[in-house]
């Protein structure tokens, strides 16, 4: 490859779309070009840069920065940059239009290097599948093997119409807020709206958010830490380590101790920051934490923000309001303001109550209510369907050994059955651990802090393994985060003191996907302080049996007495229940008469999803997709051997091209099926999000297969020569823009005959054969008269025919935009929620939406002349 130099103009032979790149730096095996039509930078190896030098020659029509255009009459070089002429007229490289494009296949034809007649036809397929799966609904929710639960893709249904969303996703314990998150990350990741990402999570959830988000959702994200970090700098000291990778996922404890490296990642140009166990996130009127500043100085900086976390109100009405301050600063900059706009939530909800259900009054009503714009909370209440949870409570004499009652119950339970036992430190674990293994030989392993991530992680699949250990051992960071589902029994040994934890611990069982009633273990001693919690928290508030609502201001009100009772204060126990229970009614009654009735009743509808969901089963079940994906890997050079329906295993072949460089030694087994998928985990599931999908695709695209064919028709009357030639039409613009929902690069295939007679309608003569093209592309009446006539006249049909679709696409913007812009501002007048520059954001969006179609080219991507004799 000629080496480049800054100034020189390059393009992407993978990515035409992004249309003329400029060279900003070269030098070390690597070449920076810069995009201005969509506002992309990238950076390249050039030992395998899929980017090619641009030269326009003689006769070439182009066009500069002004839009003027000329056909060039002549072409020197200067200190390695072109100028081209158009008379007297000079015009660097550097001036040429951004949107310009530069591909050739008309030159490999006149070189003779030209493919089989059906490598014409296949290209135009690729095209054409390309093209319908950009502009499908469903693109960027299709990958994530994940079963199509309604009420998550609701709420990402929602999330994803919004330009920037900022939003907190507060659904109850084991409802999907992970899933939700990771499906809005990977929309908009794959349509190009956030390119650059960073997910800051506590210290023991890092690898399995890691293992997930590769595992689920295909994403390889970076691990990025202090260690790193440095390692970076010291290859480059001017560097800013969080442009090394664009998917960040880093722990945030670890930014919120270190101002150096939060500003860092403030500076690196992120465009969605998701933030997990929100709740961790203190803040007061008059100070915050380390991580919540740390959050609220990047959130100030990243469009998009996510907030995750099961429970809201976990630190009060303070802590509620805190984490909403940094979704919107502006609209939630007084606290007592917040808390006066709550007393009126009652009212509302007796107003909704009164209405026939699904009225639009209702809906009209519910809009009023603020928080429900930027905090959506599904119940279990709302949802229903979930396992029936069973407290089961062993009181222990003095004389007993809870590791020998430990034992015992491992020995009632069937083999199979798997136990998750749960303890307040990595101390107390370790102890059980040691303790259970005097009583009894079990397969049992250990989940704490102490351990390096790594070990954690395995110890977790050995668990979850049905040939694994029997009994998981965790320290409290078992209770956040991880999924244990496959697990139907609960051992506590200690109760933690915040109810809310407590439904933590229980959440790591009793989530979407559980088959069975989960029985909750909870040994205490008899007459000890241990027996009262227990008991406060089963006959008192009813913990154990459902999720608590309200816990933290039971805890405030109830655990001090609680905590201050002793053996002799039986009575004062038994009125303490008995205030409890009348007490958690209260605040149930409070609840479904305020905020968290409201939030159930914003959320959106489940049948909201119905029209994506549809959209995504349709993929799923196209037996034309699955072809085309069978053929295009087995013609870019894998072996395909069938499994079983609908599931094949892809191998390196004897041709294997880099499209699939990262495919493992030993292949892939795949399945098109999603419930095949989810029940074989040693199975990828195939769709158009799948990575080795769109590379396949892009490879092929970027290459120059197909681009240039040759073909013979012997079934014609008389000599003559067809042109049939595949136009692309595309709007290079910024990915953030999203336009390829409106008009993705789309083939428009025109025929021509040396006559100049428009064939465009009638479909290619057959069966073609292949032939050798020297004999024709060398006789100069062919190169110079004959080859430039038909493809004016074929880019000239082609031109005609592309106001259509350039007309749907931009209709089809407008009216998009037009009607969400009405939507908010309708909705403005009732939920002052409704921010202006949410609208004045798409009106903004709008208009340059619609600048980018009224800009739209023809790039000549592939053409095949057939001669008939």
């Amino acid at each position: 490859m000629q080496l480049p130099r800054p100034g020189q103009r390059w393009v992407s032979t993978s990515e035409p779309a992004l249309g003329l790149g400029i060279v900003l730096t070269a030098g070390d095996g690597r070449v920076e070009l810069h995009f201005p039509a969509a506002e992309e930078t990238r950076l390249y190896a050039l030992d395998s840069a899929p980017v090619v030098r641009v030269h326009f020659k003689t006769g070439d029509s182009v066009a500069d920065h002004e839009g003027r255009e000329f056909r060039i009459t002549g072409v020197r070089e200067e200190s390695g940059r072109l100028v081209y002429l158009d008379g007297d007229t000079e015009v660097p490289e550097a001036a040429l239009l951004d949107t310009l494009s530069f591909t050739a296949p008309e030159e490999r034809l006149l070189a003779g290097m030209c493919d089989e007649p059906g490598e014409f036809d296949l290209r135009r397929r690729v095209l054409d599948m390309a093209s319908k799966l950009r502009r499908s609904p469903a693109r960027g929710f299709l990958g994530a093997r994940i079963d199509l639960i309604p009420h998550q893709f609701a709420i990402v249904a929602e999330a994803c119409r919004r330009p920037h969303p900022r939003l907190l996703l507060a659904d109850e314990v084991g409802l999907g807020k992970t899933i939700e998150a990771c499906l809005i990350l990977q929309h908009l990741h794959l349509t190009g709206r956030a390119e650059r990402v960073l997910i800051l999570v506590p210290e023991p959830l890092l690898h399995q958010w890691f293992v997930e988000l590769l595992r689920r959702f295909n994403l390889l994200f970076a691990l990025f830490d202090q260690e790193r970090c440095e390692a970076i700098l010291a290859n480059d000291p001017e560097a800013n380590p969080f442009l090394d990778s664009q998917l960040v996922l880093a722990p945030i404890g670890w930014l919120a101790e270190d101002d150096d490296w939060r500003n860092q990642a403030a500076n690196a140009g992120f465009d969605l920051l998701i933030v997990d166990e929100a709740h961790h996130l203190e803040w007061s009127p008059g100070e915050s934490s380390p991580a919540y500043a740390a959050v609220e100085a990047l959130g100030a900086c990243i469009a998009s923000l996510l907030l995750l976390t099961a429970t809201p109100t976990q630190l009060g009405p303070e802590g509620h309001f805190a984490r909403l301050r940094l979704l919107d600063p502006a609209r939630y900059g007084d606290l007592s303001a917040f808390l006066a706009e709550a007393e009126g939530y009652e009212a509302l909800v007796e107003e909704i109550a009164a209405l026939p259900d699904g009225a639009p009054e209702a809906r009209e009503k519910i809009d009023r209510f603020g928080t429900g714009r930027v905090l959506f909370r599904n119940t279990r209440r709302k949802l229903q369907g979930f396992p029936v949870r069973r407290p089961l409570l062993h009181p222990l004499s003095a004389e007993s050994s809870p590791y020998t009652w430990l034992a015992d119950l491992l020995r009632l339970l069937p083999e199979e059955e798997k136990v998750l036992l749960i303890t307040s430190s990595p101390e107390a674990a370790e102890s059980v651990r040691e303790k259970l293994l005097q009583e009894m030989e079990v397969e049992c392993t250990i989940f704490t802090e102490d351990l390096t991530l790594l070990q954690r992680d395995r110890n977790a699949a050995w668990f979850a393994d049905p040939e694994g250990a029997r009994l998981l051992i965790c320290s409290e960071i078992g209770s956040e985060g991880r999924n244990f589902q496959f697990a139907r029994h609960l051992v506590l040994f200690g109760l933690p003191r915040d109810p809310e934890l407590l439904e933590q611990r229980i959440g790591r069982l009793d989530r979407i996907g559980q088959t069975g009633d989960i029985h909750i273990h909870v040994p205490y001693g008899e007459g000890s302080a241990s027996e009262r919690h227990a008991r406060w928290l089963h006959e008192g508030v009813d913990a154990f049996s459902q999720p608590l609502r309200g816990a933290s201001t039971l805890a405030a009100e109830f655990l001090p007495e609680l905590e201050a009772l002793t053996d002799e204060d039986a009575a004062r126990f038994k009125k303490l229940l008995r205030r409890s229970r009348q007490r958690s009614q209260e605040i149930a009654h409070q609840l479904d008469s305020g905020h968290d009735r409201l939030l159930e009743l914003a959320a959106p509808p489940a049948s909201d999803a119905s029209a994506l969901i549809e959209h995504i089963e349709a993929h799923d079940n196209d037996p034309a997709f699955e072809r085309f994906i069978v053929r295009l890997f087995d013609r870019l050079g894998l072996d395909v051997s069938d499994l079983f329906v609908r599931a094949y295993h892809f191998a390196r072949g004897q041709r294997l091209s880099e499209a699939f460089a990262d495919l493992p030694e030993e292949g892939l087994s795949a399945t098109f099926d999603r419930d095949t998928a989810l029940a074989r985990e040693d199975l990828a599931l195939l769709t158009a999000d799948h990575p080795m999908v769109r590379g396949a695709v892009e490879h092929f695209l970027g290459s120059e297969l197909g681009n240039a064919a040759f073909a013979r028709w012997e079934g014609g009357r008389g000599k003559g020569i067809l042109l049939e030639a595949c136009f692309v039409l595309e709007v290079p613009a910024p990915g953030r823009l999203h336009l390829d929902r409106f008009l993705p690069p789309t083939a428009i295939r025109v025929m021509t005959d040396h006559t100049g007679k428009d064939l465009s309608d009638k479909a290619a003569p057959g069966p073609l054969a292949g032939g050798q093209a020297r004999k024709l592309v060398t006789q100069p009446a062919f190169r110079d008269r004959v080859l430039p006539t038909l493809l004016d006249r074929a880019r000239e049909l082609a031109t005609a025919r592309r106001e259509a679709p350039v007309a749907e696409a931009r209709k089809a913007a407008e009216a998009e935009f037009t009607g969400e812009i009405a939507r908010l501002r309708d909705l403005a007048t009732r939920n002052p929620q409704v921010r202006p520059d949410e609208i004045t954001t798409l009106e903004a969006l709008r208009g340059e939406t619609l600048e980018h179609l009224d800009q739209p080219r023809l790039r000549l991507d592939s053409l095949r002349v057939i001669w008939c004799s």
